[in-house]
């Protein structure tokens, strides 16, 4: 009796693993979110955390181009992506990287602003990058780099991933006093502060359960 009663609940125990289609969804839509918030953040002269805002602040540096800056600096990080989360979250991740890259050179054609508050451009820039980094995290992907790594150490350790890229992008931001005007680097740490907060509060280890 007690066997039956297992079985029939193993049976009709629901399948939480993400379809193919969900997957292609969730990276067309987090990547296009976030390539707004990163044009929000450009059209704003704000700087954002992250493997990019270091390619970014060692391109402003050596003048060293941004696109070779980015793919050198993600090459370990893919690294630890293959050995430690697996080939499916490696390939998802450099497919999104690759989606952000054309959004962003796509976007400036789709979407111009006449007016832009900077205060609104650091909290709604942070805030669509955060919406659409969580998209990704739950169909296991990133953006490369940290997001990597703080996905590896709260899967392994159980370092929340927003609080660990708070702490990188805060450092990052600190460097950034060096190449930009204090009130612009001031915005960037709200934004970063929102971007992670969203992360850091919606996606903790054991609550969202889909695999795949």
């Amino acid at each position: 009796m007690t066997s039956t009663t297992t079985n029939t609940a193993e049976t009709t125990k629901p399948d939480l693993g993400h379809r193919l289609y969900e997957d292609v969804l969730a990276l067309l839509l987090g990547t296009m979110v976030v390539s707004l918030g990163v044009m929000l953040y450009s059209e704003s002269v704000l700087v954002t955390g992250s493997t990019a805002g270091a390619a970014l602040l060692i391109e402003h540096a050596t003048g060293i181009g941004f696109g070779v800056i980015f793919f050198a600096i993600n090459l370990p990080f893919y690294w630890l992506a293959f050995k430690r989360m697996g080939l499916a979250f490696t390939i998802k991740t450099f497919i999104a990287v690759g989606l952000v890259s054309v959004f962003s050179k796509l976007m400036p054609m789709w979407i111009d602003f006449s007016m832009l508050n900077p205060i609104f451009a650091a909290t709604a820039g942070g805030a669509l990058m955060g919406i659409g980094l969580l998209m990704l995290f739950r169909h296991r992907a990133g953006l490369g780099g940290i997001n990597i790594l703080a996905l590896y150490l709260q899967e392994h350790l159980g370092i929340r991933a927003g609080y660990f890229q708070l702490a990188v992008d805060l450092v990052i931001l600190a460097c950034a006093f060096l190449t930009l005007p204090f009130d612009k680097v001031l915005l960037s740490i709200l934004g970063a502060v929102v971007l992670n907060l969203i992360i850091a509060l919606n996606h903790r280890p054991g609550r969202y359960l889909a695999a795949r």
